[in-house]
């Protein structure tokens, strides 16, 4: 029995033993050097981990998180961003967050939470940004005492609300003391405690979506407008349906606490309701009244609402609006009441395509118009600006940007006599070209020309300017217009090749260029720019030669400070050439020497060259080379005449030695010749031939050639040595060709006869073969006593016939 509990004991711990293990966490490794980590949409079904220890920013949206645990977050303590939208998180254990101290924003909306808890935000005293839309709670926390906003106390962005919830009780948003903006999601809201929201002041943008209880449950809609209406308040009413009187009753609120702004987003209208909607605010402070995205059910019968006052109304504000019935559209005329006091109006991508000039006789006191994004052409805007009579002459700014205009020559004629106008957005019209000359406001300083079709730029532009547009284009120059009041000048997506010229813009502070086809600037063309402080010049074709990389390296690297700043970042810097460093950021970039200084190197190495050539030569003239090359050459030549005198001794025709020697000897040696040595040597019995150079020669041949000549055709050469020899031009040469035909085998060749005593060391040192005779030879040597004399001559005649060695 006791084995087999060891048995079954045994095998249980086998089974434990091979349990999957838990699954592992992912690593996100999409960080970059601002230690933000993009891991949105990447399937994760866990918080997973990074490769940065002290990420800053987390994305983690668009994934399949389902909870998060106690430990997911433990790493990440230098957190400020954490943000956790559309996941399917059901579950968030309490103590997740608590080691994110110092987090400053963090997004859990559009998960799947049921219930929120107070102990997720407890320890998050840092906490600013907290978007809690979506999800499926019911209510904010458990309530009571347990607010779920009771440490928040610097929160200033707060997003609350869902279709599920239904109530929001007194207390919820206990310690939440001030926000920048608040957002109420409550189209499905049942209960609202009044006051619940009455303690946030001051309240600066307020966007409440209430759509439910604007239908059937007004009286909750106007407690919160309530509690959340203050003069200085934005005040956003999204998704909701105006059609009746009311459904608009609610904005009563609105006047009664004086607010001056209202916002009306993703709304539908009916002209009861906006006639309704003037009559509550009869006599309201509003100045501000917007309405964006938005569809509109009527024909603009406001006629009833004439007697209403809205005289403090300065900005109209219509973006992105359907009018259904378009055609059937009344004008503005009947309220023209509403106009006289506007000062701003923006009517944006409306499909507006004229505004008559009797609406623009009433707005006199309009000094910014915004039509942009209409369907506007050169003869509605005629229309509009009442044919360029000036009519609006309070008009400060004036955007008509996205239309169908073409004609740069016509909007300058229009706005001529607008004598107080600053600024004008002509810009995404169908301007292919720029007429010579234009006449403009005298004070027109803002021009935005941008995203056109022009190729040139003309001196139309006024000169008054001092901030210019002309990015977008089709531009390869600009050169020909001088600006002295520029200061900033955009000419991003162009098709520049280079800055352009820095004189023509004394005045310039800002110049963005980027995604041009420059390929490089340098030092002296941003000298021409005096006053420039910011630069904006990257995505651009640039050429990494070693000029444009070590200066912006220099320049930028942090190896200098100067005046300009390059605005944008280095990753905008890129190479586009040579091949090899394509796509590398232009800082990073690694230029052998040999690239950077190729003249200098060059020069350097001919001059390494140059040097070794010269210290060759020297050494050449050490080793006597020039010598040896000539004395080789001598010695081919010999060796030639050699052979062909073999050949004809073969053939028979062969002549043969007219000399038993040649005697070379010098001038100053001539008498000692000719009275002793040629008498004992011609004179004997029998007789030598001696060949002398005064009377053997053959005249008017090269003194070489008759040497050779003169060597060939003798048995022996005897050498008559003395200083005088040592010392003597031509004997040299004559030594030197006896020293190649010693070379060539003949040791015989040479007798040395030694007139006075000299050592073997006077003897040049080239002449090795010479050298070497004279020491292991015995040579004759011309003795002083008259006695010994006869001797002499006898051992020369032997050894010039070809005796014994002395």
């Amino acid at each position: 029995m006791g084995s087999l509990a060891m048995l079954v004991l045994l095998f249980f711990s086998q089974g434990q033993s091979s349990t999957p293990e838990v699954e592992k966490r992912s690593t996100c490794d999409q960080c970059d050097e601002r230690l933000f980590c993009n891991c949105s949409s990447r399937n994760y079904r866990h918080v997973p981990t990074v490769t940065v220890t002290e990420v800053v920013t987390l994305d983690l949206s668009f994934n399949d998180i389902t909870s998060v645990a106690e430990d997911d977050l433990r790493e990440y303590t230098w957190l400020r961003t954490l943000d956790l939208h559309s996941n399917r998180i059901q579950s968030i254990h309490e103590w997740a967050f608590h080691h994110l101290q110092g987090l400053e924003s963090l997004d859990l909306s559009y998960n799947q939470l049921a219930a929120l808890n107070p102990a997720w935000f407890s320890k998050l005293l840092s906490l600013q940004h907290l978007n809690l839309l979506g999800s499926c709670y019911r209510t904010l926390g458990p309530g009571g005492t347990l607010s779920l906003f009771r440490s928040l106390t610097r929160l200033r962005f707060l997003r609350f609300g869902n279709p599920a919830l239904e109530e929001v009780r007194r207390g919820d948003l206990a310690g939440v003391r001030q926000l920048d903006q608040l957002e109420v999601y409550g189209n499905n809201l049942k209960r609202y405690d009044p006051g619940s929201l009455g303690d946030l002041w001051p309240l600066g943008v307020v966007t409440l979506r209430l759509r439910g209880p604007f239908q059937d449950n007004t009286t909750l809609v106007s407690s919160i407008i309530h509690d959340v209406s203050y003069s200085e308040t934005f005040l956003v009413v999204a998704d909701v349906l105006l059609s009746e009187k009311t459904s608009v009753a609610p904005f009563r609120e609105t006047n009664r606490r004086r607010v001056r702004s209202i916002m009306f987003q993703n709304a539908t209208l009916t002209d009861e309701a906006i006639v309704h909607f003037m009559e509550v605010m009869d006599g309201a402070s509003l100045e501000f009244l917007g309405v964006e995205d938005a569809t509109f059910h009527g024909t603009g019968s406001w006629t009833p609402a004439r007697r209403t006052h809205l005289d403090n109304l300065d900005t109209v504000y219509f973006r992105n609006i359907e009018v259904m019935n378009v055609y059937k559209f009344t004008s503005f005329l009947p309220v023209g009441f509403l106009l006289k006091n506007l000062r701003q109006i923006s009517i944006i991508n409306c499909k507006v395509y004229v505004m008559p000039c009797l609406t623009s006789l009433l707005l006199t006191q309009m000094v910014y118009l915004d039509l942009s994004g209409n369907l506007l052409t050169d003869l509605t805007l005629t229309e509009s600006l009442c044919h360029g009579i000036g009519i609006l002459r309070n008009l400060r700014v004036i955007n008509v940007s996205d239309n169908a205009l073409k004609s740069i020559s016509l909007i300058s004629k229009l706005v001529t006599r607008l004598d107080k106008l600053v600024h004008l957005d002509i810009s995404q019209n169908a301007y292919t070209s720029m007429p010579p000359t234009c006449s403009w406001p005298q004070i027109l300083t803002h021009l935005n020309l941008s995203r056109a079709k022009l190729r040139r730029v003309t001196p139309c532009l006024p000169p008054t300017l001092e901030i210019l547009d002309l990015g977008h284009n089709d531009l390869t120059a600009f050169h020909s217009v001088a600006l002295p009041a520029l200061r900033e000048l955009h000419l991003s997506g162009n098709k520049l090749m280079s800055l352009p010229p820095g004189w023509l813009f004394p005045s310039l502070e800002v110049l963005l260029i980027q995604s041009n086809t420059l390929n490089m600037f340098g030092p002296l063309d941003l000298q021409l720019y005096r006053r420039l402080r910011a630069l904006q010049a990257g995505q651009n074709r640039f050429v990494c030669s070693c000029e444009f990389v070590n200066f912006m390296v220099w320049r930028w690297g942090g190896a200098v400070e100067g005046s300009v700043e390059l605005t944008d970042r280095w990753d905008n810097y890129l190479c586009d050439s040579p091949l090899p460093l394509q796509g590398q950021r232009v800082d990073r970039v690694q230029l052998s020497p040999f690239q950077c200084h190729r003249i200098l190197l060059v020069s350097s190495l001919c001059g390494c060259m140059l040097a070794s050539g010269i210290l060759f030569v020297i050494l050449l003239w050490k080793i006597h080379a020039v010598w040896y090359v000539r004395m080789m050459w001598a010695w081919l030549k010999a060796k030639r005449n050699s052979g062909n005198q073999k050949r004809r001794d073969a053939a028979g025709n062969a002549y043969l030695l007219c000399y038993d020697a040649f005697v070379s000897y010098s001038e100053q040696d001539a008498e000692w010749v000719e009275e002793f040595l040629v008498p004992e040597l011609e004179d004997s019995q029998p007789p030598l031939t001696l060949c002398l150079h005064k009377r053997d020669f053959l005249p008017g041949h090269w003194i070489i050639d008759n040497i050779i000549h003169a060597m060939e055709r003798s048995r022996r050469t005897l050498f008559v040595l003395s200083e005088h020899f040592v010392h003597s031009e031509w004997c040299r040469y004559e030594l030197d060709f006896s020293h190649f035909r010693l070379f060539d085998g003949d040791s015989e060749a040479a007798v040395l006869v030694l007139l006075e005593p000299i050592s073997k060391d006077d003897v040049p040192k080239r002449f090795c073969k010479l050298r070497k005779l004279m020491s292991s030879r015995t040579y004759l040597e011309w003795p002083q006593e008259d006695e010994r004399r006869a001797e002499f001559w006898n051992n020369l005649r032997l050894a010039v016939r070809g005796g014994d060695e002395l």
